[in-house]
């Protein structure tokens, strides 16, 4: 029996077609969606009939369970997958929603897989892990948003042939498993999406696709900003210290933490763009074997909020200046100090409230850096 297709393009307001694939997902039937990549079918993972439907429309993947998990955004991940390195959450938060699924482990007692029936669990869960995805297209977004509970995604076919990129080729290869269809045209990209395993400090491609290994790369470094006042003394002492520590951490130059994964810089609240460091930030960081003479002051902006992972304010003040004017970056502010001590303000002083001032942040540093996720100090021999 053929499945029932709509065609979206056809459609006088998508809305419809939403509320129908909703029920039809609550009701136990399974959808056929389009994503940006291919098009997948899918099924509520709380009905193990139809879970138990898509299990032999797909090929195995060695370390890969069979479906995959979709979830509506990183944030939701968690629930999921609560032991998330903060290497995967990075990348969720990159890549979704997008053409990316991430393999991690199923090693939480918490995790939501557990409330899920048996039946359901064996497709989501294989080698102990999960398969997570936020498909890019907002057909299937749309309706997760209304659905209550998770949704489980098949990508039907021999795992040696190219994916299913139009309505034809998933009838072809899961008609039978299919009770309705949205059609929306040949899948915008038409290519597999990329599928990576993802560990504590690094991941692996277990599928090549869309998303190339060098850019998953680039989207997996993670970007610290130190914010302060001008951003000529401490915000500037405090990245260049970091540059410092974070090369004895990894075993690398201070030039080359990027290359390791590791951006570093610094912006101030009422900064202008060009300032020299000051004077005494100068001849403190030359104590520390540091040349600030090339630090050129910037103002914050709203992209360098965007892309920063952790942003380290010097006091309680920079801290609610940033969230007064980017309250989405809320969970990725924090003060510099652990107890949330404000770093002196050295302006204008001696050089020694300078050094002293550099020996507050570097000890507040000191405390910050096994929080970052990065891998453990390297052993002397």
């Amino acid at each position: 029996m053929q499945p029932h297709v709509i065609d979206l393009r056809q459609s006088d307001d998508a809305r419809d077609v939403v509320h129908l694939a909703v029920q039809a997902l609550a009701e136990g039937r399974t959808v056929g969606f389009p994503t940006e990549t291919d098009y997948v079918i899918a099924a509520a993972a709380r009905f193990a009939s139809a879970i138990e439907r898509l299990i032999p429309l797909v090929p195995e993947h060695p370390r890969e369970p069979l479906l995959s998990l979709s979830v509506k955004s990183a944030a939701e991940a968690l629930d999921w997958a609560p032991r998330m390195s903060q290497l995967g959450a990075r990348l969720a938060r990159r890549c979704w929603p997008g053409p990316v699924a991430m393999v991690v482990a199923d090693n939480h007692p918490e995790s939501l897989v557990r409330q899920l029936p048996d039946a359901s669990r064996q497709g989501i869960v294989g080698a102990g892990s999960l398969r997570l995805r936020v498909p890019g297209h907002p057909m299937l977004g749309d309706c997760m948003r209304m659905l209550a509970g998770p949704v489980v995604l098949a990508e039907p076919g021999p795992a040696a042939k190219a994916p299913a990129v139009t309505v034809a080729d998933l009838i072809d290869r899961g008609g039978h498993g299919l009770d309705l269809v949205i059609d929306d045209g040949r899948a915008r990209y038409a290519q597999p999406a990329s599928v990576i395993e993802v560990g504590e400090y690094d991941f692996r491609v277990l599928r090549p696709g869309i998303v190339s290994e060098e850019t998953l790369r680039r989207l997996a470094g993670i970007m610290v900003l130190f914010v302060c006042t001008g951003n000529t003394c401490r915000s500037p002492m405090a990245e260049a210290l970091f540059r410092k520590m974070l090369a004895e951490r990894l075993g690398c130059q201070p030039e080359e933490i990027e290359a390791r994964g590791v951006t570093v810089a610094s912006a101030g609240v009422a900064a202008w763009s060009g300032g020299r460091a000051s004077t005494g930030a100068l001849e403190t960081m030359a104590d520390y074997g540091i040349d600030l003479s090339g630090h050129e002051s910037q103002p914050l902006s709203a992209a360098l909020i965007r892309q920063a992972d952790i942003i380290w304010t010097m006091t309680a003040s920079h801290r609610a200046a940033i969230l007064a004017q980017f309250p989405e970056a809320g969970d990725r502010v924090t003060v510099l100090s652990p107890d949330r001590i404000d770093v002196m303000d050295p302006i204008g002083g001696p050089v020694e409230t300078y050094r002293t001032c550099a020996r507050q942040i570097h000890a507040h540093l000191t405390s910050r850096i096994d929080t970052l996720g990065l891998p453990p100090a390297r052993s002397e021999v």
